[in-house]
């Protein structure tokens, strides 16, 4: 402890000596000491002995009972062989001798004495401002002396005023960004400085090294000029090492002296001090900085009750009891960009390497304390690179330093003031395995009630520990998670640990069985879902919504969860957290993602030699594969899945892997496979009496009936499905037949029909979170809008159709989309915009080997070229559709492709080839009874009339192509009008010319 001499040893910069003019800044230091009644010690007013400055100083700092410092902008005499001034030598004197150090510091815009090479003295005033110290700066000597006076007599009064100062601290020279909470901060601000009596209090809370004091110091010189009576900044200690709080009335005795009141007639007690305070700040123009506040109550006596004030208030915690107007503004980590920028401006020569900067910065979190802690460590090392840095964080940034500071220190204060029980919840949040958490997972990880669990939650977030990432759901810092992790792993035994872990894992596994139960389209085969071990809470997942909502709120927390089963070779519980998943996967993919988690189920399943849960994981596996356009795969997988089940006697599971499997036969095209394995396994469905496969399974033989021209059975077949998923409840069945019929009526040109189903598809979908529901009614949508002539609403269509396939990867998706709108191109006149979109189709088509969207993609590129007059590419592209049309048995497609066939002889002036098309399309037509494609037949073969001459022949198919137009009410309508009107004679209804 420091011998209470009374003497100040006063240690300055050679230039405070000197400057200003009149009344020096050391004559002015050693004014204030007399002045609070000490003694001042000035190694000026004395030679060294023996020939031994350095050591004679030493002797004199510890012969002190308090050392001062007042730096200028000159470093000073080096001591021989210590390479420090004499300054910083006495100021790690001071240190080592545990004497209280007061250190003010020139303002950097006052004019004085500078040394020419500055990087010293910069090192040096970084070093006194990271010493975990309260410094002040200083301007103008009389400003300096009262600074000293008030410090002196401050601690002479035991310290419990707090720290006042008289003038705002120094901003931050690489303060970056925050524009969004400066804007919260500043905004009404001119009001609350105009004369309107306002007292504006902004309270800015955030994690422990988010930068709060950094704002709020920033935000106060930006507004200096608008209350220029005073401004002050008072630290209130809340979460200062080795010291308590301060107490709201020691506050008040600082912020009173501050202002000019006589520390020895201040009231003794809280309420007359603090009535003494409003009574002085009234009328004033003054900017308050609270700074480090522990509650509400430490704060409201400080608040002025009057005049044209802005108090600025930092906590670590939510201040939720202040009264009056109050603006919060919360604080996060840096957007990774701004962190970039600030740790170059304090490390400049690392901005010679920013994949560097961006890796350290990463490290850090992008949380500012931890950015400028390693900023100042690349600085104080010259000799390491940025990588060397990337190194030693990686190893142990919580434990790295510059001076006195570290992220550490920082988030020790907040934790070593919780009670016992919030300190072992955080502990034991480090171990959790993802990045968010709600009161279910928290009780299950702690073993506790749910209501203990949420009210454990709350009070770390209300300590700045935890981030609010949604509705009762908390986020945490990755420094803090590293932090608390740390702990976890010195204060609890490791059975512990494994124990709170295994409960997590519980439950979210049994929780993703519940989801899971409430989503799949068909149940798997395999036990019945068994009750969790323990006193388990688990959410309420009483339907599909419910189910599907939490499914999506804790998708990464299960597959970290599943991570780390992989990860320790815990096979069952691989499987088990997959299939928990399935669903979910399935509906929002990614599906590369989810085909490498089946693929590895089947791994675990084998090792384990579960062919039940081998064959449950390969039918998962081959239905992703088929959503990704992988049709050989998907057989494969599923064959075996189908043999399998088969020897097992699983006989649910063999009508499911039957019913996949035609699934996959009908997108290949393999038309009479398809029907064989959906009888098979419809019939195997109706044997169990399971009514949901039942329906399924009938919906996909409406589909391959209307696509082999069988309409009729088609709807038959779709409409008994939509009876069974309706006596169901099953939302999700009825999206999938919804779509089916509207594709069914658009291909039988029943346009308004088709638009009504799919619009009604389009909402159930969205309505149950069925994304690939959605997606093919926004694709048969815009089909259908492309051929009712409504381009605008089409285009708008197939670009959300383009934009949600692309975000859960489903390439087949992008090219039936892409090649629609390079249609809608086409007829719109965007030439080029529908070359780049058909070309884009056909790559994707051919990478998943689906030969419909090749020969869709194909035929309308050889469309294209006919526009475009390169009739040679066009004919080629147009005989390489009509060959895979024909190869995979689509009738309309190959319609499409004869009559843009006939309309490419036609345009070459082969009349007698195009009439040829036109009657071959015509015929096929008429066989699947397709009333559009008998009008686009018509319409070619009259057209096919007039370039030969035919002229009343002409008229008369052109007539019938109309009435069929007009009928079905298709965009052709207008154009064929037009046509019949050229001949001179004027359609049915209209008046011609």
């Amino acid at each position: 402890m420091p011998v209470l001499t009374g003497q100040v040893f006063v240690s300055h910069t050679s230039d405070m000596a000197v400057f200003p003019q009149g009344r020096s800044f050391v004559r002015a230091a050693l004014d204030g000491v007399v002045r609070a009644g000490m003694a001042p010690v000035d190694m000026a007013y004395f030679a060294a002995r023996d020939e031994q400055p350095a050591d004679y100083c030493r002797e004199r700092v510890r012969q002190c009972e308090v050392y001062l410092a007042v730096v200028g902008l000159r470093y000073g005499s080096v001591v021989p062989g210590e390479a420090i001034s004499y300054t910083e030598l006495e100021f790690t004197e001071a240190g080592a001798a545990g004497l209280p150090r007061l250190v003010f510091l020139l303002d950097e815009n006052a004019t004085g004495s500078a040394d020419a090479d500055r990087g010293a003295v910069d090192r040096f005033r970084e070093r006194l401002q990271g010493a975990g110290l309260v410094t002040s700066n200083f301007s103008t000597a009389d400003g300096l002396e009262l600074a000293v006076y008030q410090a002196l007599t401050e601690r002479a009064g035991g310290g419990r005023a707090g720290h006042v100062r008289f003038s705002l601290p120094p901003d931050t020279a690489a303060f970056t960004g925050r524009g969004e909470e400066l804007g919260a901060i500043t905004a009404t601000v001119t009001g609350a400085a105009g004369g309107g009596g306002v007292v504006a209090v902004r309270a800015i809370d955030g994690m422990p090294g988010v930068g709060k004091t950094a704002l709020a110091v920033h935000a106060a010189h930006a507004l200096a000029g608008r209350f220029p009576d005073r401004q002050l900044f008072i630290d209130l200690h809340a979460h200062t090492p080795g010291q308590d709080p301060v107490r709201p009335e020691d506050a008040l005795a600082g912020l009173l002296t501050a202002t000019g009141a006589d520390p020895r007639f201040l009231p003794g007690d809280l309420e007359g001090r603090a009535g003494m305070w409003r009574d002085r700040m009234a009328g004033q123009r003054a900017l308050l900085v609270l700074d480090n506040a522990a509650s509400s109550g430490q704060v409201i006596p400080l608040l002025p009750g009057g005049g044209d004030c802005l108090v600025l208030v930092t906590s670590r915690r939510h201040l939720g009891d202040l009264p009056g107007l109050v603006v919060p503004v919360l604080l996060d980590a840096l957007p990774a960009g701004q962190a970039q920028e600030m740790f170059t401006r304090l490390a400049p020569r690392a901005a010679a390497d920013p994949a560097g900067v961006a890796e350290v910065v990463r490290l850090a979190g992008s949380l500012p304390l931890a950015v400028s802690l390693l900023a100042r460590v690349l600085a104080r090392h010259p000799s390491w690179t940025l990588a060397d840095l990337a190194a030693e964080t990686r190893d142990g940034l919580l434990a790295l330093a510059a001076e006195h500071q570290s992220v550490a220190a920082a988030f020790e204060v907040s934790y070593r003031y919780l009670d016992p029980a919030r300190q072992r919840l955080f502990r034991l949040l480090g171990l959790h395995l993802g990045a968010t958490t709600d009161a279910y997972a928290a009780a299950a990880l702690a073993g506790t009630g749910l209501e203990e669990a949420a009210g454990l939650l709350d009070g770390l977030h209300a300590e700045g520990l935890l981030t609010e990432a949604g509705y009762r759901r908390y986020g945490m810092h990755d420094l803090l998670r590293r932090y608390a992790r740390d702990h976890a792993a010195h204060d609890e035994p490791t059975a512990e640990r494994e124990q709170a872990l295994g409960r997590l894992l519980d439950y979210y596994q049994h929780a993703a069985a519940l989801a899971q139960a409430c989503l799949a389209r068909q149940a798997r085969p395999g036990p019945p879902l068994a009750a969790p071990a323990g006193s388990l809470v688990v959410p309420v997942l009483g339907d599909a919504g419910q189910a599907l909502a939490w499914a999506r709120a804790d998708r990464d927390n299960l597959l970290a969860c599943l991570d780390y089963a992989a990860e320790h070779d815990d096979h069952a519980r691989v499987i088990a957290l997959t299939a928990g998943i399935t669903a979910l996967m399935r509906r929002d993919g990614p599906w590369a993602d989810a085909i490498a988690r089946h693929a590895a189920v089947v791994r675990a399943a084998q090792r384990l030699g579960d062919r039940l849960s081998e064959a449950s994981a390969l039918s998962e596996l081959g239905i992703v594969r088929r959503l990704t356009g992988d049709h050989e795969g998907a057989a494969s997988a599923l064959g075996t899945a189908l043999g399998l089940y088969r020897d097992l006697g699983e006989r649910l599971g063999e009508a499911d892997a039957l019913y996949d499997l035609g699934l996959v036969w009908r997108m290949k095209a393999d038309f009479p496979r398809a029907v064989e394995s959906l009888e098979q396994s419809l019939a195997i469905y109706r044997k169990l009496g399971d009514r949901q496969g039942q329906a399924n399974a009938l919906n996909h033989l409406g589909i391959v009936r209307r696509l082999t021209g069988d309409a009729r059975s088609a709807g038959l077949a779709l409409a008994e499905t939509l009876d069974i998923y309706r006596g169901l409840g099953d939302r999700q069945g009825q999206v999938t037949v919804l779509n089916s019929l509207g594709a069914l009526q658009c291909q039988s040109a029943e346009f308004a029909a088709a638009v009504g189903t799919l619009s009604e598809a389009l909402f159930a979908s969205r309505e149950v979170g069925d994304r690939l529901g959605q997606l093919n009614a926004l694709v048969s949508l815009g089909r259908v809008l492309q051929q009712t002539g409504d381009y605008p609403g089409a285009t708008r269509v197939l670009d959300e159709a383009l934009r949600l396939s692309r975000k859960i990867g489903s390439r087949l998706g992008q090219a039936f989309s892409l090649c629609l709108l390079g249609l809608v191109d086409r007829l719109t006149g965007d030439l080029l915009g529908a070359e780049q979109a058909l070309e884009e189709s056909l790559d994707i088509a051919c990478q998943v080997g689906s030969g419909t969207a090749q020969a869709n993609a194909l035929c309308n590129i050889g469309s294209l070229r006919r526009v475009t007059g390169d009739h040679e590419a066009a004919a080629q592209a147009l005989d390489q559709a009509l060959a895979i049309y024909r190869s995979v048995s689509d009738q309309a497609g190959e319609i499409e492709a004869l009559n843009e066939m006939g309309a490419l002889h036609r345009a070459a002036g082969d009349v007698a080839g195009a009439e040829t098309c036109h009657q071959r399309a015509l015929d096929l037509a008429h066989q699947i009874a397709s009333d559009l494609d008998e009008g686009h037949a018509l319409a070619g073969l009259g057209r096919c009339d007039l370039a030969a001459g035919r002229t009343a022949q002409a008229r008369a198919r052109l007539r019938q192509a109309l009435d069929i137009y007009q009928r079905l009410g298709s965009a052709e309508t207008t154009g064929v009008s037009a046509e019949i009107d050229g001949l001179g004679l004027a359609a049915p209804g209209q008046s011609g010319s």
